[in-house]
């Protein structure tokens, strides 16, 4: 069934493509700081004492399991392709890359509106709806009942991938490439085209990832800008 997710989404990404221009590559983080992010971490307004799960250690990032929240760039983004360089070092665990984030703690009193590419051990590329969605191939074979779908609780958020496999072994670097052009996404996970997502309620916003749930090592986060226009257009 995935397999043929996959060839019919990968044609109409070859379809609907635009041609793109990519600028300059630039790293979101300096691996000295977290200069140009901040830290979004419900239990640390509640306590002073309570740690950031968010540090830098031998020269990666890492998001540590708890207490649970995020960490948000300054600045908003559109147009770009994001490379994310990523492995949980220790035990197999949920993370994730949210884009297009805006409004703070719109779900639990703790996720940014935002549509979330999942990380989660052997679950990377799904997406997850959090106040924003989004239209993929297939939608009721892989989100459920039409009536059921929703970005709120209690609604179905989450749109599954369309590969098995596409991650490596636990403690091995996996390579995730998500490419936001207007309101489409792509999701590569080691080469795989692992989800293709369009006519999303929002373009441009944030970018954030998550401690939840497992300890996570970033050792690359850049993003390239791209200039897009369509075949006709130029």
């Amino acid at each position: 069934m995935k397999k043929y997710l996959l060839s019919s989404c990968v044609a109409i990404a070859t379809l609907c493509g635009a041609a793109n221009v990519h600028a300059q590559t630039r790293s979101l983080f300096n691996f000295k700081d977290l200069k140009g992010w901040h830290i979004d971490v419900p239990a640390m307004d509640k306590d002073s004492s309570v740690k950031t799960p968010f540090i830098l250690r031998n020269g990666v990032f890492v998001s540590l399991a708890s207490p649970q929240g995020h960490i948000i760039t300054d600045k908003s983004y559109e147009n770009y392709r994001l490379e994310v360089q990523y492995r949980f070092p220790a035990k197999p665990g949920n993370c994730g890359v949210l884009v297009f984030v805006s409004k703070p703690r719109v779900l639990y009193d703790m996720f940014p509106k935002s549509i979330e590419v999942q990380m989660q051990h052997k679950d990377a590329g799904d997406f997850w709806c959090i106040g924003e969605d989004i239209t993929v191939p297939d939608m009721e074979k892989r989100r459920g009942p039409k009536n059921e779908w929703g970005s709120v609780d209690g609604k179905r958020r989450r749109i599954m991938n369309l590969t098995d496999n596409s991650e490596k072994p636990l403690g091995e670097w996996n390579t995730m490439i998500i490419e936001c052009v207007g309101n489409a996404i792509k999701v590569w996970v080691n080469g795989d085209l692992v989800n293709y997502g369009t006519q999303a309620t929002a373009r441009k916003g944030q970018i954030a990832l998550q401690a939840e749930g497992s300890e996570v090592e970033f050792r690359k986060v850049d993003l390239t800008p791209i200039v897009a226009f369509s075949e006709k257009g130029h």
